[in-house]
């Protein structure tokens, strides 16, 4: 049969470009060997945040006193904890179906791979069958890297799909690397009470992510008694143990379970993009603005080109990609791409940091203030606290937000439209923003 547009991955930007691409008018059929959502839905976002929702929950009740409320009976239950999970993902993965068949798009649960270029588009094939189409979009998203250690493919160790169908909890657990998932499991194991040590290569947990919510964050688990072994190389894994190497002083780090959490890589095996040579460079497709490959026709949106692993980039690069083969003027800008760390307190960042400003050679300014200033954000979080915190060039351009605090993924919106519009600290504080709400600190930031 033939197709307008056949897209291979039903993460967020396969599901997202084929209902915007079968809205604008085109036949459209989607593969997916797996299940609907992708990793966001099934292995990533939304289970973590799910079992993180509980645990913070638990946090609140043990801690309720602090707002005059005694919950002394308070316990967390593994297992009714885990069945809401899957009862969340059945109900998200059924709507996502929905939304597909609304929209007429065809669904084929098999593995696909583009097998010929002819002169009226691809040929794909998928199971028994062959299918053609005008256009491709390739979004199979990316699976957990695993590294080359010594020992390790001897030890029943956990990736994040593991750890979010665990049924009994570890007395403690070593997490090698110490970015956005690793955290975020740290958070969730360490509320419910688990010794947590971190291994992180890099001087810093969190990568690229600004320095000060960095160090504030990872202050904030020290207090919670999490451990963090940084600027440390792991070198082998043996008997229940982690060996690792820190400024040539040999560490052995116990464990009862242990997690890699060391980054992810672009899924482009068997899906035959030799045959019509698409461009890969480190592993990941090679896409233009518009979300192209070196083979017209072709784009590949998501984790698998490699540019911004986030679920929400995905989504607005499906697009992106559909408006450029429907002829809609359009072109992927990463300007203002929000990052969130979802754990408690809570981290959300757009924009450049003050490292990335200093390395450029950039004259910028800070606006930084206490998340007390915010009435709401008081009243919510009894001895709690974080900042807001706004950089901006000598002409009052916004260039990047970091905010630190629960609630900042929310609240983090307005300084997104502000970083990706070029907004100026005076229009962003022109704006009216509701009253008590934890979102004013923007606006208290733009004052400062």
């Amino acid at each position: 049969m033939n197709y307008d547009l056949a897209i291979i991955g039903a993460g967020p930007g396969g599901t997202d470009a084929a209902e915007h691409a079968a809205a604008h008018g085109l036949k459209v059929i989607l593969f997916e060997k797996n299940k609907l959502g992708g990793v966001c839905l099934n292995e990533g976002c939304i289970p973590t945040k799910t079992l993180l929702r509980s645990a913070h929950l638990l946090s609140e009740a043990l801690e309720g006193k602090k707002y005059g409320v005694t919950i002394p009976e308070a316990s967390f239950e593994l297992s009714k904890v885990m069945s809401r999970k899957t009862k969340i993902l059945k109900k998200l993965g059924a709507g996502i179906r929905l939304g597909l068949q609304n929209h007429g798009v065809e669904i084929v649960t098999e593995e696909a791979r583009l097998t010929d270029k002819t002169a009226d588009g691809f040929t794909i094939a998928a199971g028994e069958s062959s299918y053609s189409a005008r256009r491709v979009i390739i979004a199979t998203g990316s699976k957990a890297f695993i590294p080359p250690i010594d020992g390790l493919s001897d030890v029943p160790y956990w990736t994040a799909r593991e750890a979010l169908e665990v049924e009994e909890l570890p007395k403690s657990i070593v997490v090698l690397g110490g970015g956005v998932i690793g955290m975020e499991f740290v958070s969730l194991f360490s509320t419910l009470g688990i010794d947590v040590t971190v291994v992180e290569m890099l001087p810093k947990i969190l990568g690229p992510m600004d320095e000060e919510l960095s160090t504030e964050l990872q202050q904030a688990f020290e207090k919670r008694k999490v451990k963090f072994h940084l600027s440390t190389k792991v070198t082998a894994v043996r008997d229940g143990r982690v060996i690792a190497e820190h400024e040539g002083e040999q560490l052995e780090i116990p464990f009862d379970k242990l997690l890699v959490s060391v980054g992810r890589r672009a899924v482009t095996d068997g899906l035959g993009l030799e045959t019509v040579g698409v461009e890969l460079q480190r592993g990941a497709i090679v896409v233009d603005e518009h979300l192209e490959t070196s083979v017209p026709g072709i784009y590949a949106v998501g984790d698998v080109n490699g540019v911004s692993m986030l679920a929400h980039t995905a989504a607005r690069e499906g697009q992106v990609a559909v408006h450029h083969i429907t002829d809609y003027p359009d072109a992927m800008s990463y300007r203002a791409i929000p990052g969130i760390v979802y754990t408690d307190p809570e981290i959300a960042s757009v924009g450049q940091t003050e490292q990335e400003l200093r390395t450029a050679g950039v004259d910028y300014q800070v606006h930084r203030v206490p998340m007390s200033l915010s009435g709401r954000f008081v009243i919510e979080n009894e001895q709690g606290n974080g900042f807001c915190k706004l950089l901006t060039d000598s002409e009052g351009v916004i260039l990047g937000a970091h905010m630190l605090g629960n609630g900042s993924s929310e609240i983090l919106v307005p300084a997104i439209m502000a970083v990706e519009q070029r907004m100026t600290l005076a229009e962003l504080a022109r704006i009216v923003f509701p009253h008590p709400t934890v979102s004013e600190i923007v606006r208290i930031a733009a004052l400062s």
